[in-house]
């Protein structure tokens, strides 16, 4: 006999975040460590660090070549940096393996693969944190990359892994091109999640959220948000959300749902045509204000 399907449970409800008790201080809300960076994409790790605060991280601190960290310092005051070991061409070099061990020890939550560029080095880093960090991790853009053709290394040690593709990204992961992914989201997707135990969130259009067993497909968003840093932005927002406690597929749910709400908020503002990375950023605040007035009028 051939098995049955696993039963897939269509998820619609948004998950809350709880409320903040009046004596909290920032260690209640998450210590998100963002890993990425690399000469001439300091940008990326500047809106993924800036958007795991406005998305309620208690403290942030932004990982990054020596090079650029300056640069990365002045994108925001509000979180703190720390510089890496770097190699000729200004990425993450092997030489920081110890450093980042030592950082992940003292966060709740790592975003890796901001701005991170591609090379050997670099896969050999992203498998190897991904292998010994005991903590959830989202994995995003170039730190995705460090998996094709050894997907097994995702569920390394047995901790949550998010990932956050968009269809190209994926179709690497999966070994497939990109229409084929677009035709078949839902089924990949879910497959992907289930054999190696993370949450996949694949952006598009109805981004879907899986971990093989749920699935929620988000209806927020626009054309406008298919532009250079947005996906930085989500990976911010989701690792803030596990960091103030939320499950992580709770966590990617309502991230891919604020996010994609801050975009059309965004675009009603500017358009989608001129809307950019930092727009989205600068509507977090009320998306997160809409949904929480929604929230507790239900």
């Amino acid at each position: 006999m051939i098995p049955a399907a696993p039963t897939i449970e269509i998820v619609n409800a948004l998950p809350r975040l709880p409320p903040r008790s009046a004596d909290s201080n920032k260690g209640n809300f998450g210590r998100v460590l963002v890993v990425g960076g690399s000469r001439g994409m300091a940008g990326a790790t500047i809106l993924c660090g800036s958007a795991a605060l406005r998305a309620g991280a208690g403290l942030v601190k932004v990982a990054v070549p020596s090079e650029i960290l300056p640069t990365v310092a002045a994108g925001n005051p509000c979180y703190t940096t720390f510089a890496l070991a770097q190699d000729e061409e200004g990425r993450i070099a092997h030489a920081a393996m110890p450093a980042l061990l030592k950082l992940m020890e003292s966060h709740d939550v790592l975003a890796v693969g901001p701005g991170l560029d591609r090379g050997p080095w670099l896969t050999s880093v992203v498998t190897k944190l991904a292998g010994r960090c005991p903590k959830p991790m989202v994995i995003d853009a170039d730190g995705l990359n460090a998996f094709v053709n050894q997907p097994a290394k995702l569920h390394a040690g047995g901790y949550p892994r998010i990932l956050t593709p968009h269809p190209g990204e994926f179709a690497r992961l999966v070994q497939l091109n990109t229409n084929t992914v677009q035709a078949r989201r839902r089924e990949l997707a879910i497959n992907f999640a289930r054999e190696h135990e993370c949450i996949l969130v694949l952006k598009g259009r109805g981004t879907v959220v899986t971990d093989g067993r749920q699935l929620f497909e988000n209806e927020t968003g626009n054309p406008g948000l298919a532009t250079g840093g947005t996906g930085d932005v989500l990976t911010g927002v989701i690792a803030a959300l596990v960091g103030q406690g939320l499950g992580i597929f709770e966590a990617a749910q309502l991230g891919v749902y604020l996010h994609g709400l801050a975009g059309d908020l965004a675009r009603d503002e500017v358009g989608e045509i001129s809307l950019i990375a930092t727009d989205v950023l600068r509507w977090l605040p009320e998306a997160f204000r809409r949904h929480h007035r929604s929230a507790n009028t239900d």
